[in-house]
C-alpha cells in the first residue's frame, strides 16, 4: 500500500537531510520530522481520536504527521474559536487527548481532555525501530469542522484516499515536484493551509516555509531566497497588490522581483477579484492561478501551471473529478455552456469526503441518490470546460426581474471603480423584482464615497443594466472570517 507521506517512511533515505518545514528560525529536516512524529505516534497508538491545537508552529505539523503515522484521526482546532463553538466540537468529536505545544495556554473547553505536549526535538533513537503499518485508504485521516454558517459546525470525515487523490491531482495540474519550496501564511486548522500547504509539500518530498504571520516583506524574503510557490487567499493577494501599487512603496521593488521569480502563485478559498489579478500581473508579469475546493471535497478544479492564468475562472475539473451543473430540481443543465446558463455544482470522485461525523441525516442530504455531492456553489461553464464560480446558492445567487444573477461579476465591476476599495453584493426581498441587488461598499476615500447613482451606472455600463445595484450601503470594513472570506450573512443581519 502506497504511503501517504513516502518521504517520511525512511528517516535515513535520500531526503533525510532536506528541509521539510520552516517556521521562522525553527526548521525540521525530514529526518528530524520523522523522528519527532514517530516518537509521538508511538504514544498515540490505539487512541480513538486526538485533537490538535493548530497554531502556526512546527508543533502542529509534528502532531498531525504523528497522528497520520499512527493511523489515528486528528481533529484540528482553530485557536481563535469561541468557547461555545469549541465546546460543541469537543463534545461532538470526543477526542481522547489534545496535542499542543508546551507553552500553549488552552481554554477551559479543553480542561477535561488529557493533554500531550508535542516535542519537536525527539532524537532518531526515540522510537527504537517501531514501525507503523500504512492504514487503509478509506480510514479517516482528519476530521475538519465546517464554518457552521447554517447551524453548529459539522465534522467532515476526510479519508486518506481523498487527501492522496487531491494532492496527486494537483501534482499533475501544477507540475508539483520535490524541488518546490512552498511559501504561505495560511492557518493550519483548515484544508487549504494544512492539507495543501503542509501535507502537499511533504507528500512530494519538498519543503514548506510558513511565515507565521502574513506580510508582504515575509513573502518577498522567502520567495526571494529559494521559494518557488506561493499559496494565499484573496485578502493576502489584495495586500500584495496594494504594496506593489505604483512601485513607490519602500519594499515594492523587492516584492515585484520575488513574485516575478516565483514558479507559481496560487489563490484559493474565495474568488480573487479581477482587479487584483490585473494589478499583480501588470506589476510582475506573473499571473495568479486559482483553484476551487471545499472542506468536504478537497480540490475539485484548478488552473494548470502550463496554461494561461484566466481571471475569473477556477480552471477545469482535476484528474479523477467528475463535475456537473444542475437546475434547482437537480436535473443536469441541458447546455451548461449556453449564454446565461447558471447551475449548482455537483461533484463526485476519490477526493470527496466520507460523510459528517455523527450526522447521518446531514450526510444523506448532502448526496444525490446516484452519489453526487451537492456543493451549494453556483457556476457557469466556459466552452473549454473551465468553471466560473458565481457564488453560494444561499447568498450569492440573486433572482431579480426574472434573471438569475451572480453576485461575483457585480462585485468585480464595482471593484473596477476607482472610488471602491472593497465590495460585496447580496440580494434582498423586493415586491416588484422578487429580489433587488444590494451593494455593500468600502470607499477608497471614506470622506468622499462615490454616489449611489454613479456606482449603479458604472455596473450597468460594465456588464448589463439589469445587474446594477438598486441599493448601496457604505461600510468601514467588510466582515471576514479567518480565511478572508466575506461573511455575507453578517451583512444581512
Amino acid at each position: 500500500m502506497t504511503p501517504l507521506l513516502p518521504a517520511l517512511q525512511d528517516g535515513s533515505g535520500p531526503a533525510a537531510s532536506r528541509e521539510a518545514v520552516r517556521f521562522g528560525e525553527h526548521t525540521l529536516t525530514y529526518a528530524q520530522l520523522a523522528a519527532a512524529s514517530d516518537a509521538l505516534a508511538a504514544r498515540l497508538a490505539g487512541a480513538g481520536r486526538v485533537a490538535v491545537w493548530a497554531t502556526p508552529t512546527p508543533e502542529t505539523v509534528v502532531a498531525v504527521v504523528a497522528a497520520l503515522r499512527a493511523g489515528v484521526p486528528a481533529v484540528p482546532l482553530n485557536p481563535r474559536t469561541g468557547e461555545r463553538e469549541l465546546a460543541h466540537i469537543v463534545a461532538d468529536s470526543a477526542p481522547s487527548a489534545v496535542l499542543a505545544g508546551a507553552g500553549d495556554v488552552l481554554p477551559p473547553a479543553l480542561d477535561e481532555l488529557d493533554r500531550t505536549d508535542v516535542d519537536t526535538s525527539a532524537s532518531a533513537t526515540a522510537v527504537n525501530g517501531v514501525g507503523f503499518p500504512e492504514p487503509s485508504p478509506e480510514s479517516p485521516a482528519l476530521i475538519v469542522y465546517t464554518s457552521g454558517t447554517t447551524g453548529p459546525p459539522k465534522g467532515a470525515i476526510l479519508p486518506r484516499r481523498a487527501i492522496a487523490a487531491s494532492l496527486d491531482a494537483l501534482e499533475d495540474a501544477w507540475q508539483w515536484t520535490g524541488d518546490d519550496v512552498l511559501v504561505h501564511a495560511l492557518p493550519l486548522f483548515h484544508v487549504h493551509g494544512l492539507i495543501l500547504g503542509v501535507l502537499g509539500p511533504l507528500r512530494r518530498g519538498g519543503s514548506v516555509r510558513h511565515l507565521g504571520r502574513f506580510s508582504a516583506e515575509g513573502v518577498a524574503r522567502e520567495l526571494g531566497s529559494g521559494g518557488t510557490m506561493l499559496f494565499g487567499v484573496p485578502t493576502m493577494y489584495h495586500r500584495l497588490a496594494e504594496t506593489l501599487g505604483d512601485g513607490s512603496a519602500p519594499d515594492a521593488a523587492g516584492l515585484t522581483k520575488a513574485l516575478a521569480g516565483a514558479r507559481l502563485l496560487v489563490s484559493g478559498s474565495a474568488a480573487l477579484p479581477v482587479h487584483d489579478h490585473e494589478r499583480i500581473a501588470a506589476a510582475t508579469g506573473r499571473g495568479v492561478v486559482e483553484r476551487y475546493g471545499m472542506t468536504e471535497t478537497l480540490m475539485n478544479t484548478g488552473v494548470r501551471a502550463d496554461g494561461e492564468p484566466r481571471p475569473g475562472t477556477v480552471g477545469a475539473p482535476l484528474p479523477g473529478v467528475e463535475l456537473r451543473l444542475v437546475e434547482e430540481d437537480g436535473t443536469p443543465l441541458a447546455d451548461p455552456t449556453a449564454e446565461g446558463a447558471v447551475g449548482e455544482i455537483q461533484v463526485r470522485g476519490p477526493n470527496v469526503f466520507t460523510g459528517y461525523l455523527n450526522r447521518p441525516d446531514a450526510t444523506a442530504a448532502a448526496f444525490t441518490e446516484d452519489g453526487w455531492f451537492r456543493t451549494g456553489d453556483m457556476a457557469t461553464l466556459d466552452t473549454d470546460g473551465c468553471v466560473r464560480i458565481v457564488g453560494r446558492k444561499a447568498t450569492d445567487l440573486i433572482k431579480s426581474g426574472g434573471y438569475k444573477i451572480g453576485a461575483g461579476e457585480i462585485e468585480n465591476a464595482l471593484l473596477d471603480h476607482p472610488g471602491v476599495r472593497e465590495a460585496a453584493v447580496t440580494g434582498e426581498p423586493d415586491p416588484d423584482l422578487g429580489e433587488r441587488i444590494v451593494a455593500w461598499v468600502v470607499p477608497s476615500d471614506p470622506g468622499a464615497p462615490p454616489p449611489e447613482a454613479e456606482l449603479a451606472d458604472h455596473v450597468a455600463a460594465q456588464i448589463a443594466p439589469h445587474k446594477r445595484p438598486r441599493t448601496v450601503r457604505y461600510l468601514e470594513a467588510l466582515p471576514r472570517n479567518d480565511m478572508g472570506k466575506i461573511m455575507k450573512r453578517s451583512l444581512g443581519a
